[in-house]
């Protein structure tokens, strides 16, 4: 394990990061991102979702495949799939007053988009937390856990590679900021043993209350 006493820039995963799992946000837009891939190619369901997770694997998102082996344009997508109901989002005052104690700044970097995002943290009273808010748009559509996203939009914010920590739902995408020199938090129920990964936790706001401020 690392030590997060001279972190100075906090990077944040949005979904089931800045709120748990079983608030069912993401399952919504699971469901908008089949449907959509149904209406494009004439799929039924079950082979649009079978294309969507091999696209997931593959590529990092639903939309990356999409792009690669559709040349479908991104914006129309994203804006159809984050169209959503945020009301299932309840406030979390004691993760506000968590973020807001910590030393330094604080961003969001999201594979969904900024408006997403901004969406989000108003529900979950999380708004004028961060300094910064970055999607996929600030990659150039390229998702995480590729380099090529991770280097475009830590460049973009200037951020300290070894003086930053990444809060993450999904191990596989630790992988990159690791070897750039963050220091890597996986937040999910279980952890999930990996090279990778230098912290764990199921309870995002407990962590950060152990951070020394």
């Amino acid at each position: 394990m690392k030590p997060l006493r001279d972190i100075d820039t906090w990077v944040f995963d949005l979904d089931n990061t800045l709120y748990p799992p079983e608030m069912a946000l993401f399952p919504q837009v699971n469901a908008k991102m089949s449907a959509w891939v149904m209406d494009l190619l004439g799929l039924p369901r079950e082979a649009a979702d079978a294309l969507r997770h091999r696209y997931y694997v593959d590529h990092g998102t639903t939309l990356a495949g999409l792009m690669a082996h559709h040349a479908m344009p991104p914006d129309d997508y994203l804006v159809a799939v984050h169209d959503i109901d945020f009301s299932v989002l309840s406030p979390d005052p004691a993760l506000a007053d968590a973020i807001a104690a910590l030393p330094g700044r604080k961003i969001i970097y999201t594979n969904g988009t900024a408006p997403y995002a901004r969406a989000v943290t108003e529900a979950r009273g999380l708004s004028g937390l961060f300094d910064a808010i970055y999607g996929v748009e600030h990659a150039g559509y390229h998702p995480k856990p590729g380099a090529q996203a991770f280097q475009t939009v830590f460049a973009l914010d200037g951020l300290p590679h070894t003086r930053s920590a990444m809060f993450e739902d999904e191990a596989r995408n630790l992988a990159v900021p690791h070897a750039m020199g963050l220091r890597t938090i996986h937040v999910a129920p279980d952890a999930v043993p990996a090279p990778h990964v230098h912290h764990h936790t199921a309870d995002l706001a407990a962590f950060l209350r152990t951070i020394p401020t």
